[in-house]
């Protein structure tokens, strides 16, 4: 029998120590740690196309603040570039909001010229507020 056979030299798992009596408020919590919302302020929303250059040079199509809207999200999640367009794409989708995705070349372009902030570890129960 072969897994009886270095049974004395095993690690063995210690039994748990402690009892959850409130499952309910257990269950819910653990619901609500995958919980995630998402909504864009009516100031977002007009500052997400960019304010007209006076300058020479091509005009851009999005503000600094979309594209960091991009890039925490990408952060946050740990996408890639491309997949970071999908989910800022289905994000205003399902929000019904008329505006344009920035593509991941933009993305890469831009995040050169941006700091973006990395999302610290919060406290249990604690919101984690991006932008």
């Amino acid at each position: 029998m072969p897994f009886k056979l270095n049974q004395d030299r095993r690690s063995h798992i210690p039994k748990q120590k402690h009892k959850v009596m409130n499952w309910r408020e257990y269950d819910a919590s653990l619901r609500q740690c995958g919980s995630l919302t998402v909504w864009f302020t009516d100031e977002a929303i007009e500052g997400w196309r960019a304010e007209p250059r006076t300058t020479q040079g091509r005009q851009r199509w999005y503000s600094s603040l979309a594209i960091l809207t991009a890039l925490t999200l990408r952060a946050l999640f740990r996408l890639a570039l491309r997949q970071t367009e999908g989910l800022i794409g289905s994000v205003i989708g399902l929000l019904g909001l008329d505006l344009a995705v920035p593509d991941h070349s933009t993305l890469c372009r831009r995040a050169e010229t941006l700091k973006v902030p990395r999302p610290r570890r919060h406290r249990d129960g604690e919101s984690l507020h991006l932008l």
